[in-house]
């Protein structure tokens, strides 16, 4: 599976994916940090990635439904400090569920 980690995110999530076996890029990586949600998720579209964020704007499936993409991934964290993030982020690619 191929993913998107998005600026929200710490960039070493990419790194914890790679290490699990996944392709993963980040949006600082492909200069578009700062881009709008539609030209994030438009790169993945066209990348065929699935983008991880923390960013709830993309759990609204009025404006982004499940159907059209490859995959989305918004991580809903009571704490959503790098050290938090990077110890979950192991524990969802443990089955490869993805």
């Amino acid at each position: 599976m191929r993913f998107k980690v998005d600026e929200n995110l710490p960039v070493e999530t990419a790194e914890v994916l790679r290490q699990a076996g996944f392709s993963a890029a980040t949006v600082a990586e492909e200069g578009i940090k700062g881009a709008t949600d539609p030209t994030v998720i438009e790169m993945c579209q066209k990348e065929s990635r699935t983008l991880i964020t923390l960013d709830t704007d993309f759990a609204d499936i009025r404006s982004y439904p499940p159907e059209k993409y490859n995959g989305l991934v918004v991580l809903r964290l009571k704490r959503q400090d790098k050290r938090h993030v990077l110890e979950i982020v192991p524990t969802l690619t443990l089955n490869r569920g993805f």
